[in-house]
């Protein structure tokens, strides 16, 4: 893929938005709607099947997950419109006119609102990218899980 088709992709901290439980063009929103079109009125059974299967008694909140999922509708972090704009890493890549953290003269940083296990991913995945370049690190890591 392309340096301009990879800044669709990966969010300026590094993480890849299309695999985001909100992203609105990502795998996580097309299999939650095709999950809800295979579970539709399941809803009224769920009650009677927990008496076999006690999970069951909680569907109402599975399926309200699910509809959040379904409902994805964030277009990425480089988008003035993404769903975590109040993200520091966000702003800040706007502010110095840079793609991804590495290639700022500040990198390594303290960005703020991130939690010490994001942070340490941060710092991984712009190292990575720095060694690499962003092409080879989106080729290394464009079918990982978001959420490891």
């Amino acid at each position: 893929m392309k340096y301009d088709d990879i800044l669709n992709v990966l969010a300026p901290c590094g993480l890849n938005c299309v695999r985001c439980v909100g992203h609105e063009n990502g795998a996580v929103r097309k299999h939650a709607r095709e999950l809800h079109a295979q579970l539709k009125g399941f809803g009224r059974y769920a009650e009677r099947f927990s008496r076999f299967v006690p999970a069951f008694s909680k569907y109402p909140s599975f399926e309200e997950v699910l509809d959040v999922f379904a409902g994805a509708d964030c277009a990425g972090c480089r988008d003035n419109e993404a769903k975590y704009a109040h993200c520091s890493i966000a702003r800040c890549h706007k502010d110095r006119d840079i793609d991804f953290c590495f290639q700022c003269s500040d990198y390594p940083c303290a960005p703020e609102g991130i939690d010490p296990d994001l942070h340490q991913r941060w710092l991984k995945m712009n190292d990575r990218m720095k060694e690499v370049g962003v092409e080879a690190f989106y080729e290394e890591t464009k079918n990982e899980p978001r959420y490891k």
